[in-house]
């Protein structure tokens, strides 16, 4: 089954159709940038653009950095202050006029992960951050999501943990290779002692670069690199798209 899979940031916005039961996509996949600023109706009208580019008239599962509760934005963090309260779902079906379903874009890349990736398969506790503008991050357990953790946010040194372990921070800051991972292993060490993963998945275009700072980390549990890599936003998207689709069906 084919589902399209948006994968909003705060940098760019990507899309493309995503084949559910291999992950692959199904279709050239578009970005086009964040709208700067990014205000929740420049963002839907991109969204938009890059669906009805593909001419898909079916089921969109969208990916969005923020705490998501029944398609209404409750964070911002990365994107414009004014999204916070706005119903991206509806504004998206009501463009689109067709089903959609919202996921925080951390669980998306993780949910991705879980089904065709580094933590198929995997039982008890896996965690997931995905490193990029943001921490985007999820959690597993016994494969089961628990959404909108938001662990990206936690303080160390009396700051943001985006401030100082995502890659927009390692060159805003010019960090050499062995700092950032020495930051990161901070971080990690730090979501370590408070939910004791049995595995932990780094995704994000950084973990293409792994191995110039893999060697720094020094968590008990075991460290994998993404499989899905720039996919996983989409790809997870999608399968919450299936959502949006069993609504539609049922109506």
């Amino acid at each position: 089954m084919e589902i399209f899979g948006i994968d909003i940031g705060g940098s760019g916005i990507k899309g493309a159709l995503v084949d559910t039961e291999t992950g692959e996509l199904a279709s050239e996949r578009v970005r086009i940038l964040t709208p700067q600023p990014s205000k929740p109706e420049a963002i839907v009208e991109t969204a938009v653009e890059i669906v009805e580019s593909h001419g898909w008239e079916g089921p969109v599962g969208c990916g969005f950095p923020a705490v998501m509760k029944e398609g209404v934005i409750q964070t911002a963090a990365n994107i414009d202050k004014s999204n916070v309260g706005f119903d991206l779902r509806r504004a998206m079906e009501a463009r689109l006029e067709g089903p959609v379903h919202t996921v925080n874009d951390g669980d998306a890349a993780g949910m991705a992960e879980m089904k065709w990736g580094a933590g198929k398969g995997m039982s008890g506790v896996v965690f997931m951050v995905t490193l990029g503008t943001g921490l985007g991050t999820s959690l597993f357990v016994d494969g089961k999501l628990v959404p909108n953790t938001e662990l990206g946010h936690i303080e160390i040194r009396g700051k943001d943990a985006e401030e100082r372990a995502t890659d927009r921070a390692r060159k805003k800051k010019s960090m050499s290779w062995p700092k950032y991972g020495k930051r990161l292993d901070e971080y990690l060490r730090r979501i370590e002692a408070l939910l004791w993963p049995d595995l932990i998945i780094l995704g994000g275009g950084i973990s293409k670069k792994s191995e110039k700072f893999l060697d720094t980390l020094s968590t008990r549990a075991e460290v994998a690199i993404a499989k899905m890599h720039n996919e996983a936003g989409i790809a997870g998207a999608a399968l919450a798209g299936i959502e949006a689709k069993e609504t539609a069906d049922t109506r």
